[in-house]
């Protein structure tokens, strides 16, 4: 085992994501192992793209710009299937675990086009482009994260990608002031429309009761995604689905924050405290045991399909 990777995965979760360290703490040994690892892989794109370390800005400007960044990260990924020697420790960490958990390159190439839609200041006219963003950022590392769990059944691995869509969708709620002052926008251009927003108003405080309605239009349309992702926990090594309920149970609490803080919601960041994530660890552990002995109900044919 290769300590120092492990280390540096760890320290990169612990930082980077503290909603879903607590529920990765439950995997077993192994698992976990590659599960922070590639965490680590993905945080550290994230950061490239973005100039940030561990999703915070440092203050010192990239001598490159992001299409050129975005291009290096698009190399290094395909020396890493190559079996190519990794120097950056996220590399190294991603190159153990797509090999080892045969992780098709055509996943690790989708989760990069996510971070191209960035580079390209992309928009999103409606709600299923919003949900193609999702996909690429968050979705396909649900994929990702289900076939480090050694789930290879599609309808399971519809149910993660449905995971990985709902907490975006959350995300992107949270953070809709904080990307507007960046000059980021992942709304429906059709739904600014509606309540006569644009990206250059989102920030504006004056503005508040209707960037509400919208962060709480999102939150909605998370719903069906995590009823849908609760429903694949069957699908799941016990100790797995546990740690998944735990991490389900944090965001969508997270996203009902949002909604219920209303206008007010980005007065600070909403985040869940240690009292609540025990109480949805405990909660998790109950919904791992009860999916056991449950028939999950079929996936709803209105929910959005990932690309075959």
């Amino acid at each position: 085992m290769n300590q120092p990777l492990l280390d540096h995965a760890t320290r990169t979760m612990a930082v980077g994501s503290k909603s879903f360290d607590t529920a990765a703490k439950l995997f077993d040994a192994d698992t976990r192992r590659s599960a922070l690892m590639l965490y680590a892989w993905c945080r550290h794109c994230d950061d490239v793209i973005d100039d940030q370390a561990l999703g915070f800005n440092t203050g010192i400007a990239s001598a490159t710009g992001a299409q050129q960044r975005l291009a290096t990260l698009e190399t290094q990924t395909r020396q890493a299937y190559a079996g190519e020697p990794m120097e950056t420790p996220a590399f190294a960490a991603f190159q153990e675990v797509a090999l080892k958990h045969d992780i098709p390159p055509r996943r690790a190439f989708e989760h990069l086009e996510g971070f191209a839609m960035d580079v390209r200041d992309e928009r999103y006219a409606t709600f299923e482009d919003t949900l193609r963003y999702c996909y690429h950022v968050a979705g396909v590392v649900g994929l990702m994260m289900a076939q480090v769990m050694g789930v290879r059944d599609e309808e399971v691995l519809d149910r993660a990608c449905d995971l990985g869509l709902a907490f975006q969708l959350t995300n992107i709620a949270r953070d809709i002031v904080e990307d507007a002052r960046i000059g980021r926008c992942y709304l429906p251009e059709s739904w600014l429309a509606e309540e006569q927003l644009s990206m250059a108003t989102l920030a504006d405080p004056s503005h508040r009761p209707r960037v509400a309605r919208l962060a709480e239009r999102l939150i909605n349309q998370a719903e069906p995604y995590y009823a849908s992702a609760q429903a694949g926990l069957s699908g799941l090594p016990l100790r797995s689905a546990w740690a998944i309920a735990t991490a389900h149970g944090v965001y969508r609490k997270i996203g009902l924050k949002v909604q219920r803080a209303g206008a007010n919601a980005w007065d600070q960041r909403q985040s869940t405290s240690r009292q609540e994530k025990v109480a949805l660890l405990t909660k998790g552990s109950v919904l791992a045991l009860s999916s056991r002995v449950t028939t999950p109900a079929p996936r709803p044919p209105g929910l959005w399909q990932r690309p075959a």
